[in-house]
């Protein structure tokens, strides 16, 4: 899929124009991609990697094997997209969404194993891992989660310092790496419905994924041009982001990013990396 030139990603062009990309008439676009293992095959990467900015790729610790995050690796380089290590808990079988009550010391080697090797096969392909974003279970669980937030934060600091950290806007992962120097990236996502608490509902309880494209497109227009998404209750949440995720694992991924794309592009609102 080509994209029109008025909508193109191309973060390192607009910084030279303007000297910064902004949320105002900017948004990052992340969506989660490698997650087949084998001859199992999960989400449509190819053509999600058509529609997005930002590539969060399986390590191989919640899903991906080595060819498939190898081969995705390339495709996000051919598209320009910047590729993020996706790291999770050591749960293959779990798809990484169950909680594992490791120590600092586990969770910070296996956060630095998978880093490592996403680098080595990002590098092969002519790419590079530009961001970390954990998944799943740890996703949830650093949004309070004092020592497992350390443990992905030192794992960040030994590999590479410039490295941004992905979060949940207001969770201990972001307060505690912006304590380390790190920079810290703040981001909504597109699919989720949210508690009056700002947290994510659970995926165990009903409604928690959002289907509707429309209404997942507007939800994000929301998001970028008025800093609010609207919790299950009714309420309205304040949001300050700078990415958005639509999560490629859904059977109408490509769909709802196609819609949010069209959407945001309806509001002048052009899809660019935050990197």
């Amino acid at each position: 899929m080509e994209l029109s030139r008025d909508v193109e990603i191309d973060s390192d062009v607009e910084r030279e124009r303007t000297g910064t990309v902004t949320n105002r008439d900017t948004i990052d676009l992340n969506s989660d991609v490698g997650e087949s293992f084998g001859r199992w095959e999960l989400g449509d990467d190819a053509a999600i990697l058509d529609l997005v900015s930002s590539a969060n790729i399986a390590c191989g610790f919640h899903a991906g094997d080595p060819t498939t995050i190898g081969r995705t690796c390339g495709w996000a380089a051919d598209r320009g997209v910047r590729i993020g290590a996706q790291v999770g808990y050591r749960d293959l079988a779990g798809f990484g969404r169950r909680f594992v009550d490791a120590s600092v010391r586990e969770l910070t080697d296996d956060v630095l194993y998978q880093i490592g090797g996403l680098q080595a096969l990002a590098s092969a392909t002519g790419g590079r891992v530009t961001y970390v974003k954990p998944h799943g279970a740890l996703y949830n669980t650093v949004v309070h989660h004092d020592d497992h937030a350390r443990a992905v934060i030192d794992a960040v600091v030994a590999v590479d310092p410039n490295l941004p950290i992905v979060g949940l806007p207001g969770s201990t992962l972001l307060a505690l790496a912006e304590r380390r120097g790190l920079r810290t990236i703040r981001e909504a996502f597109a699919d989720r419905a949210y508690t009056p608490e700002g947290t994510l509902v659970s995926r165990r309880e009903p409604g928690a994924v959002l289907h509707d494209p429309a209404v997942v497109a507007e939800r994000v227009v929301r998001m970028v041009t008025e800093g609010v998404v609207e919790a299950v209750d009714g309420s309205d949440i304040a949001l300050d982001i700078d990415s958005v995720c639509v999560h490629g694992d859904s059977p109408d991924a490509v769909t709802l990013a196609r819609a949010v794309r069209d959407r945001l592009g309806e509001n002048a609102i052009r899809v660019a990396s935050f990197t």
